[in-house]
């Protein structure tokens, strides 16, 4: 799709603001797709090396004690006998098994205790031993594993495509509603910005979200809503075409840095489009006419803290009265696919499919986004 495209017959001009983080690589359908997984957190490396010396050192010990109790069913080919340093100089060329023979269990006592005991710490400490290169050959069957479990449970989870700061802030909002970490995917082409939102207890995918391959990588077929929060508007159509194709029941949310982009993306499949500049220029001249008032809308656009707005279903107690009768402060009606304002006549009388847009106040935790608020809240 170039700088003039069509859609449903209908030719649009995608305005171009200039560099974005999801073109920044000249080469990016070079870069490998990756799922990455939030690491669970590890032992220092130092750390790790002297908890296995340790543990080398008790295995040792446990030998050389093994072998100084029943000294009298070895024999020196020295001296006959063995001492605590025999002891140490057979544990040691035993458990290495290097076992030059020149000290031998001849007992039944002692060649039983070889057999039980000597014999499991010596598999032990090389365990211990090769473990860093154990733990290297094991790790991609665990992470195979990971990604398996990961994708055999994951269903009605969100994908966002892009983490800056429109991604953050998208993704703040829905945590504070209720929504757990290991519901969202995060899709970036950047491998650091991945591993920051892995930091942060995400699912990252990295790659290019104009391919479905991408997407499907991050389940999308399988997603309940999409959040789109690239920094170039063109990069947006594409990730919204591919989504909706992937993904046709899926609710998607793209946001725009140009206001004459928004039909193009809503005739590519978005559900919602938001421009972020003429957003952000409207709240800074109504925090110029009125600081208060700027005040008030920002605390409405942050979840979880002071005044929200939620969307809620009417309840059974609320179905034919007036939006006035009800207890919350109701902003908008929508019914069907229509949005009414609170003080339209046909707003009321409330019906049971109608769902409302009401302000509250957080008391304590937010509910989850789209439920219901208790009577009074």
């Amino acid at each position: 799709m170039g700088l003039g495209d069509a859609v449903d017959g209908r030719v649009f001009h995608v305005k171009l603001p200039g560099h974005d983080a999801m073109a920044r690589r000249v080469d990016e359908h070079l870069v490998p797709t990756r799922i990455l997984l939030p690491r669970r957190v590890v032992d220092r490396p130092l750390r790790q090396v002297a908890k296995r010396l340790l543990m080398a050192i008790l295995v040792l010990a446990a030998t050389v004690l093994i072998v100084w109790l029943d000294r009298s069913g070895y024999h020196d080919d020295a001296d006959g006998s063995v001492d605590l340093l025999d002891a140490v100089y057979y544990s040691t060329v035993t458990l290495s098994t290097t076992g030059y023979g020149d000290i031998t269990p001849y007992s039944d006592s002692a060649r039983l205790t070889n057999v039980l005991l000597v014999t499991p710490l010596r598999v032990l400490f090389l365990i211990i031993l090769v473990g860093t290169t154990l733990e290297v050959l094991t790790e991609r069957t665990r992470e195979d594993f990971r990604l398996n479990r990961w994708r055999t449970n994951l269903r009605d989870h969100t994908v966002v495509v892009g983490f800056g700061t429109k991604g953050r802030s998208a993704i703040q909002t829905l945590c504070a509603t209720g929504l757990k970490k290991e519901q969202i995917v995060i899709v970036d082409p950047a491998t650091k910005v991945i591993e920051s939102a892995n930091a942060e207890g995400f699912v990252g995918v990295v790659g290019d979200a104009t391919r479905s391959d991408v997407l499907l990588r991050a389940e999308i077929q399988k997603a309940r809503q999409v959040i789109i929060a690239t920094q170039r508007d063109d990069t947006a159509v594409l990730v919204t075409l591919t989504a909706r194709q992937l993904n046709r029941g899926a609710k998607i949310v793209a946001a725009v840095r140009e206001e004459e982009n928004a039909p193009l993306l809503r005739q590519s499949g978005a559900d919602a489009v938001i421009t972020s500049a003429s957003a952000a220029g409207r709240l800074l001249g109504l925090s110029v006419l009125s600081p208060s008032a700027g005040t008030v809308m920002e605390d409405l656009i942050q979840q979880g803290t002071g005044l929200d707005l939620v969307e809620r279903p009417v309840i059974k107690a609320e179905v034919g009265k007036s939006v006035r009768e009800t207890d919350d402060l109701v902003v908008s009606v929508l019914r069907g696919h229509r949005l009414i304002g609170y003080d339209d006549p046909a707003a009321s009388p409330l019906q049971l499919t109608d769902r409302l847009i009401t302000i509250v106040r957080v008391s304590g935790s937010a509910p989850p986004l789209n439920t219901p608020r208790p009577q009074g809240a």
